[in-house]
């Protein structure tokens, strides 16, 4: 566990194992150790690199509302800063799909793949209007919602509440009770959440309008893997996986949290590409 300043702000950045590199980045409001059922089953094989973004996990705060392009450099920003300069894969889960994607378009030579989990769609994405004024009322209801003992009274239950619904038979939150209490008790992480989510439909188009004008590199090996939560969810991300050519697979048994409700699936799409097959999917 360590520490490394991109932009001008400290990133909590966990690396482990060896070989290949591969990038975890979690979605919205989700922190480092939401992969911690992957990790072993990657780190054998794979150079795990793991970083919570800013108003996320143990990162410093969110300077700027996030961008696909901002998060694709920073993606690369991280990688610099740990000196692993060659390709990496990189995993997306829910609006981070965005931003591995962005990064494959705006950083051709250095992805390695992508592999898109239960990620966000998007298909007509406008921007909103005035971008500034939406950043100024999350933060301003951070501020106040701060003032008020919101998030060390309601953080981590509204955490758990959420990881809850987002699971099948709505099983548990597996995270230990002093990191989520370390996390969601800060109104750190609320602002980050409240800037990231303010900005969602603004990055989705965004991403839109990177896919005109930067291709994806030709060959560059993409999975969709999609839990099957309704007809209509899995067509969109099947479609998704049209339009960029990838690999797509419904993995049963999965919730949105995918990585906590299907890691061996998870971690065997990863790896698919060096053996041929899924390993213990």
């Amino acid at each position: 566990m360590s520490f490394v300043r991109v932009g001008g702000v400290p990133h909590h950045v966990v690396v482990e194992g060896s070989g290949p590199v591969c990038v975890l980045s979690a979605g919205l409001a989700m922190s480092w150790f939401d992969w911690d059922p992957v990790v072993p089953l990657l780190a054998p094989y794979r150079t795990v690199v793991r970083f919570d973004r800013p108003g996320h996990g143990l990162s410093g705060p969110a300077a700027v509302s996030p961008s696909a392009a901002g998060e694709a450099h920073r993606i690369a920003g991280v990688l610099d800063a740990l000196g692993l300069d060659g390709p990496a894969t990189v995993v997306g889960h829910s609006i981070a799909g965005f931003y591995a994607e962005a990064f494959a378009r705006l950083h051709p030579d250095r992805a390695a793949g992508i592999v898109l989990v239960d990620a966000s769609v998007e298909e007509h994405a406008r921007v909103p209007a005035a971008p500034a004024l939406r950043t100024a009322l999350a933060r301003t209801v951070a501020a106040a919602l701060s003032a008020a003992g919101a998030p060390a009274a309601l953080g981590p239950l509204t955490r758990r509440a959420v990881v809850r619904l987002s699971r099948p038979g709505h099983a548990p939150d597996p995270a230990p009770a002093a990191l989520v209490r370390r996390c969601y008790g800060t109104s750190r992480v609320l602002t980050g959440a409240l800037l990231e989510n303010t900005h969602y439909r603004a990055v989705a188009a965004e991403l839109l309008a990177l896919r005109e004008r930067h291709p994806l590199r030709p060959g560059l090996p993409v999975t969709v893997l999609a839990a099957p939560a309704s007809p209509r969810w899995t067509g969109r991300q099947r479609a998704l996986a049209d339009l960029l050519g990838a690999r797509f697979e419904a993995v049963p048994g999965a919730g949105h949290l995918m990585m906590l409700d299907r890691p061996r699936a998870l971690a065997g799409a990863v790896l698919a590409r060096e053996d041929g097959h899924a390993r213990g999917a």
